[in-house]
C-alpha cells in the first residue's frame, strides 16, 4: 500500500476528506518521528511500538566486492509488532 492509497483508505474508513486524512497521517509520522528523536518510544497498545535504537560502529562487507567497509556508529528506528497484530497476521 502507498501513502496515496493510504490516505484514500483512511479518508473512506473515517469518513473525511482526502486532506483531512492527509493531515491526519502527516501529524502522526511527524509526532512518531519527533518521539524518537527525543529518544521516548511510541506505543501503541496492541499493535506495536516504533523504538529508537542506537547501533555500535562495527565493519560490513560489500558484498559484490567482498571489501571490509567501516561503518559507523547510527541511530535507527525499529517497529516491533504488538500481540493484537501479530494474532491478525497468524489467523
Amino acid at each position: 500500500m502507498t501513502k496515496t492509497e493510504l490516505i484514500a483508505a483512511m479518508a473512506a474508513a473515517a469518513d473525511i476528506s482526502r486532506d483531512q486524512a492527509k493531515l491526519a497521517l502527516e501529524a502522526f509520522t511527524d509526532g512518531v518521528t519527533d518521539s524518537l528523536r527525543q529518544g521516548h518510544d511510541v506505543r501503541l497498545t496492541g499493535f506495536g511500538a516504533f523504538v529508537a535504537v542506537d547501533r555500535k560502529a562495527g565493519v560490513a562487507r560489500n558484498p559484490r566486492t567482498g571489501e571490509a567497509v567501516a561503518r559507523p556508529a547510527s541511530r535507527t528506528a525499529k517497529f516491533r509488532v504488538g500481540e493484537g497484530l501479530k494474532s491478525v497476521l497468524n489467523g
